[in-house]
């Protein structure tokens, strides 16, 4: 029987699942006038289920090790899926979307790095939470400007920007303690 932390098939996991899941009807409903309440439920409730699969997974003792790379894969799916969509279309700046794959490619690149040679297993730190909720903040402001505070949706962007630059330099100090740990 697998122990609790290689399990699979979990009620958070599923969350997860969904919620990357969630950018094809969120696109869809981009493409249609009249359909703006919807979207902006679709992309509430995706943002809602990053915090939700976290807690149900930890009020279940269901915290996974698949857990803790499907969702901020969950996040990663969703959030570029939607800025790809809305930068092909002119909604959003595109070299946000770069600098998001970026630094996400780093990250995964590195965590692979480590899962392959040692039992290190990255989980996401709350920078890079705070940062996917920050950046669905920003998605949603793009797509429905608050035109009461005209530079509003840049400062949500730049904001998300430093978030995930801090969240990156935190699991590149991560990444740094676990090369050290396995080479020393």
């Amino acid at each position: 029987m697998l122990n609790n932390s290689t399990r699979i098939a979990t009620l958070a996991n599923f969350i997860s699942l969904c919620r990357a899941l969630m950018a094809i009807p969120i696109i869809y409903t981009l493409n249609y006038d009249g359909y703006e309440a919807i979207t902006f439920l679709l992309i509430l409730v995706a943002t809602l289920s990053d915090a939700l699969d976290g807690w149900v997974a930890r009020k279940s003792g269901a915290v996974t090790n698949f857990g803790k790379w499907i969702d901020p894969m969950a996040d990663f799916v969703c959030i570029v899926s939607v800025l790809g969509y809305l930068s092909l279309v002119d909604r959003f700046p595109g070299w946000f979307l770069l600098f998001y794959v970026i630094r996400h490619f780093i990250i995964s690149v590195s965590a692979i790095y480590f899962l392959n040679n040692s039992d290190f297993i990255l989980s996401a730190n709350w920078w890079g939470k705070w940062s996917a909720g920050v950046t669905s903040f920003a998605i949603i402001l793009y797509i429905w400007p608050w035109n009461a505070f005209p530079r509003l949706k840049e400062l949500v962007l730049l904001s998300s920007t430093f978030l995930l630059i801090i969240s990156l330099i935190i699991y590149t100090k991560t990444f740094y303690r676990e090369y050290k740990r396995l080479n020393f």
